[in-house]
């Protein structure tokens, strides 16, 4: 009569191990997500929060049992959202490009995808760049405290030569325009904008690339390292599967 009854625990001891942990999802829920409009990797559309940073943040908070929804995550302008996670508490910040300078400023979750920051320019404009000497005979646009901006600064672009603007969409309309000459960010991202600001991307060409890395999901360095282990183990599930293909497609 007992063989039953020791079956039966067994089993659920079993099930117990293969199911996400209720403290773990609790834990998760309690961390604030945080974005900015950075498409195809994470925007708003028809007042939806989407892309595939997104998306790949959903299902695998599913997995883990958590409640998070794309309601629940917060967009802001990318300067504010940086500063926020570089003091926490508690707070989720991405897609964020991770580079050395920022390495020991958060702990890393990923990567979301790789990524190539680059100076963009007019074909027209027949721009060469070799080092940070031509970049600085040249108006720079970037976004404050955005890897682009980083970037070129680390190289030695004076401070002289940048026009910091806090939007990409503005950027676009300034290289466009002339008012900026070149412009440093992600190449897939600046891109989106360009066509969204109603440009021919085919007027525009990659002069220099300042740096090919992976973006990743920047946990403040208050949060606990099991909840980011959590959800490293549960995205890398969702890669497994094959459904972070699917996610993709949708948006590439």
């Amino acid at each position: 009569m007992r063989t039953p009854l020791l079956i039966k625990a067994l089993l659920l001891a079993g099930a117990s191990l293969l199911t996400p942990s209720l403290t773990t999802a609790s834990e998760l829920d309690q961390l604030k997500f945080i974005t900015e409009s950075y498409p195809p990797y994470n925007f708003k559309s028809d007042g939806e929060l989407k892309g595939i940073a997104v998306d790949l943040l959903l299902a695998a908070t599913k997995k883990s049992s958590a409640s998070l929804t794309a309601k629940k995550i917060q967009l802001f302008p990318w300067p504010r959202a940086y500063k926020m996670a570089t003091l926490g508490p508690n707070i989720v910040l991405f897609s964020t490009t991770r580079t050395d300078e920022r390495e020991q400023r958060f702990n890393w979750v990923g990567p979301i995808a790789p990524t190539r920051i680059i100076l963009l320019a007019k074909k027209s404009d027949s721009i060469i760049i070799k080092s940070a000497t031509d970049i600085n005979k040249y108006k720079v646009g970037a976004i404050p405290n955005d890897i682009g901006d980083q970037l070129i600064k680390k190289i030695g672009v004076k401070s002289s030569t940048i026009t910091h603007i806090a939007k990409a969409e503005s950027l676009a309309k300034m290289l466009a325009v002339g008012r900026i000459k070149l412009w440093a960010y992600e190449e897939n991202v600046a891109r989106w904008f360009i066509k969204q600001a109603g440009l021919d991307n085919n007027d525009f060409e990659s002069v220099y690339t300042l740096k090919e890395s992976d973006l990743y999901y920047a946990f403040s360095k208050d949060i606990d390292e099991e909840v980011q282990a959590a959800l490293q183990k549960s995205i890398d599930e969702v890669k497994a599967s094959g459904e972070f293909d699917t996610i993709k497609a949708n948006y590439l």
